[in-house]
């Protein structure tokens, strides 16, 4: 029965999108005629199109895993630049002769299965988001991807996902080391393959959309949330390792931060740790690998914590992914990372009244698995099939009822699959139609928030346009 359920959805969700995409691409066509389409900031620099980095954005090819290994910094040969050589009395000077911005504008439609109560459903947003780059080489040695992004919601801009990073090699052991430092804002945003969370599948998501609220702590919680510093190598173009640590830093809020309000105050620092070796030969690219995180906090819902308690979360995740160049031009790539979190949330389970507790005292975990299948048909068209699936440790108080986003139970399970099209006009113009279903909801197929509703009413239509410049 759920079997003939899910097809009678899919053929609506044709229906829909036959519908809706032509009016979306018209809208494309006249909001960024081709005229006015230009490469961005990467592709100036080095001289390369899209494709010479990306299987398609965000999706990282072998060239452009080194790309961003080697600090962003790489340049054609044509690339104009402004030099000075350096001396004992005098410093030297690399810089590109134009500043390396670029800019991406998203317009997206929104429809879920049911509306969400007293709101307008089929959601129109132009945009959706606009943001600015500061992408490319700073100097010889250091590059970034540095991102602020306005968002509707918010109706300002912020800062987004940031990477800066120093990046050198050398020789040991007679094989290639390529070493670097980096800053950035976000766990996992530093990896170079696409099966961590940051750049993991799907590339695109509505920010009006019900989303399940259980997730591991590393899988976009601390987002632009947090400042972490450390060091990364790659030896023999196999044998991958970073570290990093990372500190709270509540963009938007008074500096030096108080915390007060914020689930996440991180004591101390909180260390992260990749290990993955990868593998190429001829048209195959394999990645298997290991990261995780622990974070000591805080949760200051009253003002800085509750005595000498902390919440405590460990991440362990495991991940791979393969590549397969077929036919010589098209691409099929499997995806899929397991995350297991354990947490002891003693300073959330202390909170005094009239707010707390926010927790149940005692060990959680969750567990979350997402695996994808995609195949890219050229540098045109790409189909991806996603599952998701999350479970843990039913908690009334972490996971409160409440209409549409509570959980009738406190049962933090979920489970659903994301169909995404892309089409591309241009190297440089996303055209994407995608569908997100639903089999279990915060806990439940049949009214999971006490409040009526199922979880197939949250399954979702999501149409996008996204413009690089």
């Amino acid at each position: 029965m759920d079997t003939l359920v899910m097809i009678s959805q899919i053929k609506k969700v044709a229906v829909r999108l036959t519908a809706v995409l032509p009016a979306l691409v018209l809208l494309s066509a006249l909001l960024s005629p081709p005229e006015a389409l230009a490469v961005p900031s990467y592709a100036r620099q080095t001289g390369l199109p899209c494709s010479g980095c990306h299987y398609a954005p965000p999706e990282l090819n072998p060239a452009g895993r080194r790309f961003k290994l080697l600090g962003y910094v790489d340049r054609g040969d044509d690339t104009k630049t402004v030099k000075a050589d350096g001396s004992k009395s005098r410093a030297a000077l690399d810089l590109l002769a134009s500043l390396p911005l670029s800019v991406m504008f998203e317009t997206s439609f929104t429809n879920t299965n049911s509306p969400v109560p007293t709101t307008q459903n089929g959601n129109l947003q132009v945009p959706q988001d606009m943001s600015l780059f500061l992408s490319g080489a700073w100097t010889s040695h250091v590059g970034s991807f540095l991102q602020v992004t306005y968002e509707t919601q918010s109706d300002h801009f912020t800062s987004d996902n940031t990477d800066i990073r120093f990046a050198n090699k050398t020789q040991w052991g007679g094989k290639e080391l390529v070493y670097g430092l980096g800053l950035n804002n976000n766990p996992t945003v530093e990896d170079l393959w696409n099966d961590t969370p940051a750049w993991g599948y799907p590339w695109i998501s509505s920010n009006v959309a019900p989303t399940p609220n259980a997730t591991p702590i590393i899988d976009g919680v601390l987002a632009q949330d947090v400042a972490g510093f450390g060091g990364y190598a790659m030896w023999n173009n196999h044998l991958y390792l970073n570290v990093d640590l990372y500190r709270s830093q509540h963009v938007g809020g008074s500096e030096p931060n108080p915390g007060v309000g914020a689930s996440v105050n991180i004591v101390g620092v909180a260390p992260y740790w990749r290990l993955a070796w990868q593998e190429s030969r001829g048209p195959t690219q394999f990645e298997i690998g290991t990261y995780g995180m622990h974070v000591k906090s805080t949760n200051n819902a009253i003002n800085n914590g509750v005595g000498d308690l902390y919440d405590g979360y460990t991440d362990w995740a495991f991940d791979t992914q393969l590549d397969q160049t077929l036919f010589r031009k098209d691409v099929l790539t499997l995806r899929g990372t397991f995350i297991h979190e354990n947490s002891n949330l003693a300073s959330s389970a202390s909170v005094p009244p009239p707010t707390g507790p926010l927790a149940s005292p005692g060990g959680h975990h969750l567990n979350t698995f997402m695996p994808n299948i995609e195949y890219h048909y050229g540098t045109r068209l790409s189909g991806t099939f996603g599952w998701f699936d999350t479970s843990g440790t039913p908690d009334v108080f972490l996971y409160p009822s409440g209409a549409i986003s509570g959980n009738l139970n406190g049962d933090p399970r979920s489970a659903g699959y994301t169909a995404n099209l892309s089409y591309w006009p241009w190297q440089n113009l996303q055209l994407a139609a995608q569908y997100t279903g639903y089999t279990r909801f915060n806990g439940g197929s049949t009214d999971y928030d006490g409040a009526g509703r199922n979880a197939s009413s949250n399954n979702t239509v999501y149409l996008d346009a996204k413009f690089l410049f």
